[in-house]
Order: C-alpha cells, then structure tokens, then sequence
C-alpha cells in the first residue's frame, strides 16, 4: 500500500473529515493545509464542513422534550425487539 499523499481534490476530501477531527499526522496535514490554500472548492468545502459540525456539537447543548426522548427510546427497542432471533 503506498503512502497517501494529496495531489488531487478527491484526495484531500477523502481525509477533509480525520483534518477537521486534528487526526492527521504532520506531512499529510501540512499537505492538506498546502492544498485548501490553493483550491478554492476544497478550501469552501472545507469550511462548509467545519461550520457543519460546530452546528451539530451546538445542537447536542439544546435540552430534548421528554415526548421526543420517549418516542426514540420506543423506537430504538422496537428496532432491538424485531433483531432478536
């Protein structure tokens, strides 16, 4: 297997997600930095990406109303229910 390196857009989307988790080591890191300086579609997907997951981390602070928690814990054991043999 050889060792990844970012010479293409889909290279450097393939690992968007492990960057914006600070999962990269060094070389790749910096080879992603390198490429979303000078692409403007990786550098805007990149960013889309970000602003995506701050959302979704600050939705997990809003408190659930109890009717819905309920529902989905129905749901989730309706679900273990049916794949119990």
């Amino acid at each position: 297997m050889r060792p990844i390196s970012i010479t293409s857009c889909e290279e450097a989307i393939r690992v968007l997600a492990e960057h914006l988790d600070h999962e990269l080591n060094g070389r790749l890191e910096a080879e992603l930095n390198a490429h979303l300086e000078s692409c403007l579609s990786c550098c805007s997907r990149a960013e889309f990406e970000r602003e995506l997951k701050a959302r979704i981390r600050d939705l997990g602070a809003e408190p659930v109303d109890h009717g819905v928690a309920d529902r989905v814990q129905a749901l989730l054991q309706s679900f273990a229910d049916t794949a119990t043999p």
